[in-house]
């Protein structure tokens, strides 16, 4: 394979956007809902406090779709205050 050629300066570059391959597939879909229903239960939770059953919807949603790995991270962010979405609203 030969050697990747050297850029021309005086040819002007245009830059496109990157699409990634995953947007609208499965898995997509499945990483959309799993995030949405995390929040969605903690959002609950704060406003409705965790005896209200219908939070209980989202809990379930979430453990079921999404990775403990990422649910795991996703606590220690907001155990240490920078989660990056606003629970309280």
């Amino acid at each position: 394979m030969g050697a990747i050629p050297e850029a021309d300066p005086d040819e002007p570059m245009e830059t496109k956007p990157f699409k990634f391959a995953i947007a609208n597939s499965p898995l997509h879909s499945r990483t959309k809902h799993c995030w949405q229903n995390y929040v969605d239960y903690y959002k609950c939770v704060t406003a409705k406090g965790e005896d209200f059953r219908p939070c209980r919807q989202f809990y379930h949603a979430f453990r079921s779709l999404c990775p403990k790995a990422w649910t795991d991270r996703w606590d220690t962010q907001r155990e240490a205050g920078n989660f990056p979405v606003r629970l309280d609203h």
